[in-house]
């Protein structure tokens, strides 16, 4: 049977982690349907229709799902579910709150944050914060699975699929959308950028973090943070790495007044090089460090800007 996959967009543009997710769902065997769900979403569609081994994109145009509320979503895929074998979303912010859903309305096990497919019932998930590694097998009829996106390489650009519009689902009408507050940044979104620097509860407060802010300009990096640099307010919480935050794999992790707790780990240790900047040399941050820096972040920090040439610069 065929397995669909929800894609994710926000302003017109398709989400990269929906590719990531493409590549997974390719995994199970069978067609993969791209589903998206948007007001205005058109161009969105043509997009998705351009993944490499993507049979079918549906698009569900309708104002009931321009805000993404997971309720309308979930009333969605649980109509479209019965007729595959397999429904996968990315393991962000959005697939996670969709996806328990469609599991409970559907009453399946969700399998949740997966690394790897071993078949199409049989899959790789983390325990224990990214410790171990259990394999799981799913006997449900429909699979229900979020996917870590930076488990699996990106579905290249070249498809030609058809788009197919489909009706809106019956609203539940168990939420409604009131507002939201954007922030903006000229910097890459941390789950997509290839270079990233943290700070932690040793940044002290949140105005030093304009330390990290000039590295992360120069080397056109995206900032990032700890928990405890998060619950201390030193930072909004869209920018926490880890369990409980995003999940990075960037090609270069600067993490910088990071002790390195267990849920801070687990959302960066599959980072190609980590490089950690700690005074305290008994920081848990230094064994999964590939370069490791015992030294006061306040005066290293202001050094390593300064040895960076500055954007733009030969």
């Amino acid at each position: 049977m065929s397995v669909l996959v929800l894609a994710e967009h926000e302003a017109g543009q398709l989400k990269a982690a929906t590719l990531n997710t493409v590549t997974a769902a390719k995994a199970l065997g069978g067609d993969v349907h791209v589903l998206v769900a948007g007001s205005g979403a058109a161009a969105v569609a043509e997009a998705a229709a351009k993944i490499d081994g993507i049979a079918k994109v549906l698009l569900a145009d309708s104002p009931a799902y321009a805000h993404a509320l997971a309720e309308p979503l979930a009333a969605l895929l649980v109509d479209l579910a019965k007729g595959y074998s397999a429904v996968l979303a990315p393991a962000t912010t959005t697939g996670k709150n969709v996806l328990p859903r469609v599991a409970a309305l559907l009453d399946v096990a969700q399998v949740s944050d997966i690394l790897a497919v071993v078949s199409a019932d049989t899959f790789v998930r983390p325990i224990y914060a990214g410790n171990a590694l259990a394999t799981v097998q799913s006997k449900d009829a429909i699979k229900v699975v979020t996917v870590r996106t930076t488990a699996f390489e990106a579905a290249g650009i070249g498809g030609s699929a058809p788009v197919e519009s489909i009706a809106a689902a019956a609203d539940p009408a168990l939420s409604a959308f009131v507002s939201q507050a954007l922030s903006k940044s000229e910097r890459p979104e941390l789950t997509s950028a290839r270079v990233i620097i943290s700070g932690g509860r040793g940044m002290q407060s949140g105005e030093n973090f304009h330390l990290l802010e000039k590295v992360a300009d120069k080397l056109g990096a995206a900032v990032g943070a700890s928990r405890a640099a998060v619950d201390a307010g030193f930072v909004p919480n869209d920018l926490q790495v880890g369990q409980t935050g995003k999940i990075v794999a960037p090609d270069l992790y600067v993490a910088v007044g990071i002790s390195g707790a267990i849920q801070h780990l687990a959302g960066m240790k599959d980072s190609k090089v980590i490089v950690a900047i700690n005074k305290d040399e008994e920081a848990p941050i230094f064994q999964v460090a590939d370069y490791g820096l015992v030294a006061d972040l306040f005066k290293a920090i202001p050094e390593f800007s300064a040895a960076l040439p500055s954007p733009g610069a030969a």
